[in-house]
């Protein structure tokens, strides 16, 4: 099978990054799907995975964690799928990726594709939408139903991948949305994904907060950094009020800062089920189809903004720059191969 792998941990400048090869076509075991690989998307792990660092792989390792694509084959243990499902899935950091023409992953956490979108679109929404979801749903404890409807949301980081499904999951929950942008092309993009109110992340955010009669907040969803915001989320999370970030501090986190308001602060790893074979692995699959279901009412929409095609190194190595860059908006894909 055709497929983008790396060696050596190189700057995506250089050519020997990301570099097309062939592998063999591996086989389905235990709860294992074989996808056929139509489409994926690129995320800042994959950036991250792959930066320079002092490691050489003896064997050509495949980065990638979201695709859409059919099910070839099924392991003996697998159950929620067959041959001719089509699906989409983030998979596992700690198996090969996605950026093959063929790839292994545990059915719990793959979910049936949308009907209503292409497998470009779907590839799209995996790994932001799970973590979207978790971060929520189950490091908030926000409940879906609509049981905290009318109460605050924060998202730093609003015009993101995760940040931009977040918002259209907060407001289907019937949460107000306080999304954070800066350039009028993302401010522009969160209000249209139905963030109830923008604020600028490079301006004093209190301040911004407190003209828009929110002097703090019931929820605090960081897609950002956790580092810059730490004291000002402090600030601005009301008493019993809950914190959920994705991005890891560089150096010791002062939690006394929440002792007084009895707040407190969740991480939110959307590999994390699949890199401990957690009791409840099935959960990712889960909540992948019941996206899939508010795709297809029209209550949630791809974040996809633009298309490479094929899928091959010259184009990844474009999608990770672009990654890189920090000026990307929403989701970019790739499509197909030669």
């Amino acid at each position: 099978m055709k497929a983008v792998a790396l060696t050596h941990y190189l700057p995506i400048s250089d050519p020997q990054s990301l570099f097309d090869t062939e592998l063999p076509t591996p086989l389905p075991v235990n709860h294992d799907l074989l996808v056929r690989v139509e489409a994926v998307s690129v995320n800042p792990v994959d950036a991250k995975v792959r930066a320079p660092k002092d490691q050489v792989e003896s064997a050509p390792r495949v980065l990638g964690w979201d695709a859409a694509g059919v099910v070839e084959a099924t392991g003996p243990d697998a159950t929620r799928f067959k041959p001719g499902d089509e699906v989409y899935y983030a998979g596992d950091i700690t198996r090969p990726g996605s950026n093959s023409q063929y790839q292994l992953v545990d059915e719990r956490i793959v979910g049936h594709k949308p009907h209503t979108l292409s497998f470009a679109e779907a590839a799209a929404l995996p790994l932001t939408t799970i973590t979207a979801w978790e971060a929520l749903f189950e490091r908030l404890n926000i409940d879906r139903h609509g049981a905290n409807h009318g109460q605050s949301l924060l998202i730093i980081g609003g015009a993101g991948g995760v940040g931009s499904i977040a918002i259209q999951l907060a407001r289907w929950a019937g949460l107000v949305v306080i999304a954070t942008a800066s350039r009028p092309e993302t401010r522009a993009w969160v209000s249209g994904l139905g963030a109830h109110h923008v604020v600028d992340h490079r301006d004093h955010l209190p301040t911004q907060l407190s003209a828009l009669n929110f002097a703090t907040v019931h929820f605090i969803a960081n897609f950002s950094n956790t580092d810059i915001y730490w004291s000002v989320m402090a600030e601005l999370i009301r008493p019993q009020g809950r914190i959920a970030g994705i991005v890891e501090n560089s150096g010791p986190l002062e939690l006394g800062l929440l002792k007084s308001k009895s707040a407190s602060f969740a991480w939110e790893f959307m590999f994390t089920r699949a890199m401990y074979r957690t009791p409840d692995m099935l959960a990712q699959g889960q909540l992948l189809d019941e996206a899939a279901a508010l795709v297809d009412a029209k209550k949630l929409r791809t974040t996809l903004t633009e298309t490479l095609s094929p899928i091959n190194a010259a184009n990844l190595r474009q999608a990770h720059a672009r990654i890189e860059s920090g000026h990307s908006i929403g989701k970019l894909v790739l499509a197909g191969w030669d």
